[in-house]
C-alpha cells in the first residue's frame, strides 16, 4: 500500500488524524472498520520524521490503543446471557466525538474573531493648531439679551425633555436580578427539544440561547447526553453544521450533584 501523502504539521494531535482518515475514507463514525484504520493510521506513524518525543509519544500511545482494539475484535466472542456487549471501541468512538464537538466550536470561535479583527477603530486626535486655538468670547455680548425669564424657560424645556424620556411603564420596574442557569434544567430542555424534533441543527440551538453562560451550559448538556448515550450527533462534510439526532424515547431528570 502506497504512503499516505499527508504531514505532520496538518494534524493537531492523534485523534485529528483519525477524523481525518475517517473522513477521507467516508466511515461511519459509529461502525470504525478497525483493522483498515488502523493500518492507515501505523502507516502515517512509520512516514513520520519529527523528533519530538512528546509529539511522538501522542501517536504511538493512540497507535497502541487501536492495535489493543483490533486485538480484542479478532479474539472470538464468548457466548453470554447479557443483552448488551461492550463494543471495544465505544471509548474511541465517545472521545472522537467529543474532540470533534470542541473542534467544530473552536472554528465557530474563530469566525467570530476573524469577523471582529475587520473592525478598526480611530482614538480620537485634534491638529495641534486646532487644539491650542482658543476662540476669544465676548460675555458682556453674550449675555446682553439674556433674562430670568428666558433662563427659567430654558429650564422648565430641559426639564420637560428629560421627563420625556423616562418610559412610564418600564420606570416602575423593579430590579431584574441575573437567574443563574442551572445544567439539571438545561438537560431536562435540551431533551424535551429533542424529543418533539427528533433531528435538528447544532448550530440553531445554540443561536437559539440568550447570553454566553447559556451558550457554554447548552453545550455542556451536550456533552453529557452524548456520554449518556441519548443523542448522537453526524456531519456530512469537515466544518459542516453538526446535526443532533435525538435517539431516546424519554426524558430522564438529573440532580447538580449527580455531575
Amino acid at each position: 500500500m502506497s504512503k499516505l501523502p499527508v504531514k505532520l504539521e496538518v494534524f493537531e494531535g492523534p485523534l485529528d488524524l483519525l477524523l481525518h482518515l475517517i473522513d477521507k475514507n467516508k466511515i461511519n463514525i459509529y461502525d470504525i472498520p478497525i483493522a483498515e484504520i488502523t493500518e492507515q493510521y501505523l502507516e502515517y506513524i512509520n512516514a513520520m520524521e519529527t523528533k519530538n518525543l512528546e509529539i511522538m509519544s501522542e501517536f504511538l500511545v493512540m497507535a497502541a490503543t487501536l492495535i489493543k482494539i483490533k486485538s480484542k475484535m479478532l479474539l472470538p466472542v464468548e457466548e453470554t446471557d447479557e443483552e448488551d456487549d461492550v463494543d471495544p471501541r465505544q471509548e474511541l468512538v465517545e472521545r472522537l466525538l467529543e474532540y470533534k464537538m470542541f473542534k467544530y466550536i473552536s472554528e465557530e470561535l474563530k469566525d467570530y474573531e476573524q469577523n471582529a479583527s475587520k473592525s478598526l477603530y480611530k482614538e480620537p486626535t485634534i491638529p495641534d493648531e486646532i487644539a491650542d486655538y482658543k476662540q476669544e468670547v465676548n460675555v458682556e455680548e453674550i449675555l446682553s439679551d439674556i433674562t430670568l425669564a428666558k433662563l427659567q424657560k430654558i429650564y422648565k424645556s430641559i426639564i420637560k425633555k428629560q421627563n420625556d424620556k423616562i418610559d412610564p411603564i418600564r420606570s416602575k420596574f423593579g430590579k431584574i436580578e441575573k437567574e443563574e442557569i442551572s445544567l439539571s434544567q438545561k438537560l431536562i430542555q435540551i431533551q424535551s427539544y429533542g424529543l418533539k424534533h427528533r433531528l435538528f441543527s447544532f448550530r440553531n440551538l445554540l443561536e437559539a440561547q440568550h447570553s454566553r453562560m447559556e451558550i457554554v451550559v447548552t453545550f455542556l448538556g451536550i456533552l453529557e447526553l452524548i456520554k449518556m448515550g441519548r443523542i448522537r450527533i453526524q456531519q456530512e462534510d469537515l466544518f459542516d453544521d453538526i446535526k443532533i439526532k435525538y435517539i431516546a424515547d424519554d426524558i430522564i431528570q438529573m440532580e447538580e450533584d449527580e455531575f
